[in-house]
C-alpha cells in the first residue's frame, strides 16, 4: 500500500487550518447577533455561488466516495440515473423556490405546517430526525472509518484494554472534527466550508479519473487511449443506463470471501429501466426539492433570485459525479480485471475473478492510494475528507435546526434567540454523540449507495406527494395530507420488515446455503420481497396520490386565506409580477445548458 507523503501530510493540515479558520470566523459573526436566523441560515446572506456549492458539497458525502464509486466498480453506470437529477434542482429553482421564499420558512416541516396544519409538520420532522441519525450519520461515520482504513491502514491507539484500529480511529476523528466547527459556526461555518470543500474535492476527484485513465493506458498512454481501454475491459454492458425490464441472470452465489473460507452471498443485482426512468425522479424530487437537509442552503438566499441562482449553479455541478465518482469505480474494477494493479486485483476479486461487492467499497480510496503522485494525492485525501465533513455537517446543522424550530420552540415558544441558539448547538452535539454510539451498528456494513436508494425509495413518496400535490392543488387540505403521510410510511415500513429477515440471514456468513432464510415461493411476502424497490416505491407514490386527493375531497374545503401564497391557486397577480422580476434571459440559457447535458449523457450511456 502506497503511504501519504509528508508533503502530503502538509496539504491535509492546511486544508484543516483553512476550515477551522473559516468556522473560528463565522462563530465571532454569529456570535455578533445571537439569532436563529444567523446561526441556522447564515443571516439569509448567502451568495448564489455559495449556494450552489454548499447543496453540492453537502450531497457529495460518504455514499458517493464508499458507495457511488463502489457501484461503478460493481454495475457500471447503472446508478447514473440518480445522479443525472440535476433536473430536480432546476425544479426547485424555478417551481418551489418561490413558494418556500415567498413563505421564509426556517425549515421543511414549517412549510407543511403553513400550507396544511401543525400535526403534519411534527410528523415530517420526527420522520426527518429519525432518518438523518439512521442514514446519514451512520453512512458518514461508516465511509470515514473505511477511507482511514484504506489510506492509513496501520494506525492504531489503545485506550486501557481496548485498541481501536485505523478505521475506528477515522470514524471518530471524522464526525468529532466536523461536529466541532457545525456547532461554532452554524450554518454560515457549514456553507463556506462546503464552498471551499467543493473546489478541493472536484479538482481532486478529476485528478483520481484522470491519473487513473493514464494507468489503465499504460506507460507513455494517452486519456484517450485509457478510456478506450475502459470500455473494453467494462464491456458495454457497464455502459448502458437502459436495463431490460425483467433482467435475466439476477442471480445469488454464495461463495468464500478470498483466502479467509469466510462465506458470503454475492449477487448479480440489475435496475430495470422503467423502475429507474419513473421511480428514481421520485426520490430525486423529494431529495432535491423537499429535504430539509439540501433545501436549507436555499433558505439561506438573500432572496428569490439568488436562490433560484444558486439552485441552477448546483444543477450543473451535480452532472459531475458521474465522471468523478462512478467513472473512477469503473477504472478500478478494469485495472484489477486486466491484472494492471496488483493491489486492487487482490482486494476487489475473488479467486475466480468476479469483482466481489463488500470489497467494491474500497475502490475510489484504493485508486487514490495506487495511481496518484506525491502531492496530489494530499489534496485529493483532502477532498475525501471535505466530502465526508460536509455531509456530515449539513446532517448536523439540519438535525439541530428541526429540533431547536419544530420542537423546542414549540415546547417553548417564549424563549430567548440567544437561548435557542444554545440549543441548537447542544442539539448538534447530541447529534454527534448519537452518530458516535452508532458505529458499532454500521461497521462492515456493504452496498451504502444501494442501501440508501432502496431505503429512500420507502421514504420518498409520501413526502414528495403532500408537498408537490400540496403547492400544484389549493384544494387538497390538512386530512388529505396527514392520511397520505401516515399510509405512505406504512407501506415503506411493511416492505422493510419483510425483507429484513431475507438480508440478515443472507448476509450472515455463518448460515449455510440450504438454511438461509427465504419465504414460500409464489406466496404474498415472496413477491413483496422480490418485487424490485424501484417499482414497489411506485406502487407506494401512486396509492398516496389516491389517499391524498380521495380524503381532501371527502372532507372539508381548506381556508383559501390561509394558505395565500403558498399554492399556484392562491397566488396573487402582485406574487406573480414579484416572482418573474427576478429571473433573465441568462438564468434561462443557464437551466437549458444543464438539460442539453443531461441529454447527452443519457444519449451517450447506451452500452
Amino acid at each position: 500500500m502506497t503511504a501519504l507523503h509528508a508533503v502530503d501530510w502538509l496539504l491535509i493540515a492546511g486544508y484543516f487550518a483553512i476550515v477551522f479558520g473559516i468556522a473560528w470566523w463565522a462563530y465571532l459573526k454569529e456570535k455578533q447577533s445571537q439569532t436563529t436566523t444567523e446561526y441556522f441560515l447564515a443571516g439569509r446572506n448567502l451568495g448564489w455561488w455559495v449556494i450552489g456549492a454548499a447543496v453540492f458539497s453537502s450531497n457529495i458525502g460518504s455514499e458517493h466516495l464508499v458507495g457511488l464509486a463502489g457501484s461503478g466498480a460493481t454495475d457500471g453506470v447503472a446508478m447514473a440515473h440518480y445522479e443525472l437529477h440535476a433536473w430536480c434542482l432546476l425544479v426547485l429553482a424555478w417551481i418551489m423556490v418561490p413558494f418556500y421564499m415567498r413563505s421564509k420558512v426556517f425549515t421543511m416541516p414549517e412549510f407543511l405546517e403553513r400550507r396544511f396544519s401543525p400535526v403534519n409538520r411534527t410528523v415530517l420532522s420526527l420522520i426527518s430526525l429519525v432518518a438523518y441519525v439512521l442514514t446519514k450519520l451512520a453512512v458518514g461515520i461508516f465511509a470515514g472509518g473505511v477511507v482511514f482504513a484504506v489510506l492509513i491502514p496501520n494506525v492504531s491507539l489503545t485506550i486501557g484494554s481496548i485498541t481501536l484500529d485505523s478505521f475506528w480511529i477515522g470514524s471518530i476523528a471524522v464526525i468529532l472534527l466536523t461536529g466541532i466547527y457545525t456547532v461554532m459556526g452554524g450554518m454560515r461555518a457549514v456553507a463556506y466550508t462546503s464552498a471551499i470543500q467543493t473546489v478541493i474535492l472536484v479538482i481532486g476527484s478529476a485528478c483520481v479519473t484522470i491519473y487513473g485513465l493514464l494507468a489503465l493506458a499504460g506507460e507513455g498512454g494517452t486519456i484517450g487511449q485509457g478510456w478506450a481501454a475502459l470500455r473494453q475491459w467494462a464491456g458495454s454492458e457497464m455502459f448502458n443506463l437502459w436495463k431490460p425490464l425483467v433482467p435475466e441472470g439476477v442471480t445469488a452465489t454464495w461463495a468464500p470471501v478470498k483466502e479467509s473460507g469466510r462465506m458470503a452471498w454475492y449477487f448479480n443485482d440489475n435496475y430495470p429501466w422503467i423502475g429507474m426512468l419513473f421511480c428514481a425522479p421520485i426520490i430525486g424530487l423529494w431529495y432535491w426539492c423537499t429535504d430539509q437537509y439540501i433545501v436549507q442552503r436555499v433558505l439561506g438566499a438573500q432572496n428569490e433570485q439568488v436562490a433560484r441562482r444558486g439552485s441552477i449553479c448546483s444543477a450543473a455541478l451535480k452532472l459531475l459525479p458521474v465522471f468523478i465518482f462512478i467513472i473512477p469505480g469503473m477504472i478500478a474494477f478494469a485495472l484489477a480485471k486486466s491484472g494492471q494493479n496488483d493491489v486492487l486485483q487482490q482486494t476487489m476479486l475473488d479467486a475466480s475473478g468476479n469483482v466481489m461487492r463488500d470489497e467494491s467499497q474500497q475502490a475510489f480510496p484504493l485508486l487514490v492510494a495506487q495511481v496518484l503522485p506525491m502531492g496530489i494525492r494530499g489534496v485529493v485525501v483532502a477532498g475525501l475528507l471535505a466530502a465526508l465533513m460536509s455531509s456530515l455537517a449539513g446532517a448536523f446543522n439540519a438535525s439541530a435546526a428541526l429540533f431547536t424550530i419544530d420542537f423546542y420552540s414549540k415546547l417553548r415558544p417564549n424563549t430567548p434567540e440567544k437561548q435557542m441558539v444554545w440549543v441548537g448547538r447542544i442539539a448538534t452535539g447530541v447529534m454527534v454523540l448519537i452518530g458516535l454510539a452508532w458505529i458499532p451498528v454500521i461497521k462492515g456494513g456493504k452496498g451504502l449507495y444501494d442501501y440508501l436508494q432502496g431505503i429512500q425509495s420507502y421514504l420518498a413518496p409520501p413526502i414528495f406527494v403532500v408537498f408537490f400535490l400540496g403547492v400544484f392543488s389549493k384544494r387538497l387540505n390538512a386530512k388529505g395530507c396527514l392520511w397520505a403521510l401516515i399510509v405512505g410510511f406504512a407501506l415503506g415500513l411493511f416492505r422493510l420488515a419483510v425483507d429484513t429477515p431475507v438480508k440478515l440471514f443472507k448476509d450472515n456468513p455463518a448460515t449455510p446455503a440450504n438454511e438461509a432464510f427465504q419465504y414460500v415461493q409464489g406466496s404474498f411476502f415472496w413477491i413483496v420481497n422480490n418485487m424490485y424497490f424501484q417499482y414497489y416505491s411506485l406502487l407506494i407514490f401512486l396509492i398516496c396520490i389516491g389517499v391524498m386527493v380521495v380524503v381532501s375531497h371527502m372532507t372539508n374545503e381548506p381556508a383559501y386565506s390561509k394558505i395565500a401564497g403558498l399554492t399556484y391557486g392562491t397566488l396573487t397577480e402582485e406574487d406573480r409580477k414579484a416572482s418573474r422580476a427576478t429571473w433573465n434571459k441568462w438564468d434561462v440559457i443557464a437551466s437549458a445548458a444543464v438539460l442539453a447535458a443531461i441529454l447527452a449523457a443519457y444519449l451517450y450511456f447506451r452500452g
